[in-house]
């Protein structure tokens, strides 16, 4: 290596660089978790739409989410189970104001808040997530404390 790459102006431009990188890969998952968010919501609202065929109240005894599963998943791969169906439908129907969604919250997020089945729960969860900043493990944290 030349003198010149070995040099402080050389280490700083790397560090730049790195940090440019860092930056870009950060506002880049921002933006995926934001449209998978907001995708997850959709699917949901489809799917209760779906369900209750233009009535107030679904029909039960449908086997819409099991075939659903074994057909999302055949054509787009893992992500669709029966269990994150229910998750995605649950998600809507817990959220059903799409602009009320927070961007600063992942789908991992409203996954763990929606475990409760508590509508203040649900409700209290969100806003310290979104307020506190909370990390996934520290929201995972607080369900070992309440079990």
């Amino acid at each position: 290596m030349t003198k010149e790459l070995e040099s402080f102006p050389y280490q700083s431009l790397k560090t730049q660089i790195g940090e440019l990188l860092k930056q870009g890969r950060e506002q880049a998952g921002k933006v995926v978790n934001t449209i998978l968010v907001q995708s997850y919501w959709q699917i949901g609202r489809q799917i209760v739409e779906f369900e209750q065929g233009g009535k107030e109240k679904a029909e039960y005894g449908s086997n819409l989410l099991d075939r659903l599963s074994k057909d999302l998943t055949l054509e787009f791969g893992k992500g669709f189970s029966r269990s994150n169906l229910t998750y995605m439908r649950r998600f809507f129907l817990e959220f059903p104001n799409r602009e009320a969604l927070s961007h600063k919250l992942s789908w991992s997020h409203y996954f763990e808040i929606l475990k409760s089945e508590e509508p203040l729960e649900i409700g209290f969860y969100t806003k310290q997530c979104e307020r506190e900043n909370w990390s996934i493990e520290k929201l995972r944290l607080r369900e070992c404390l309440h079990s």
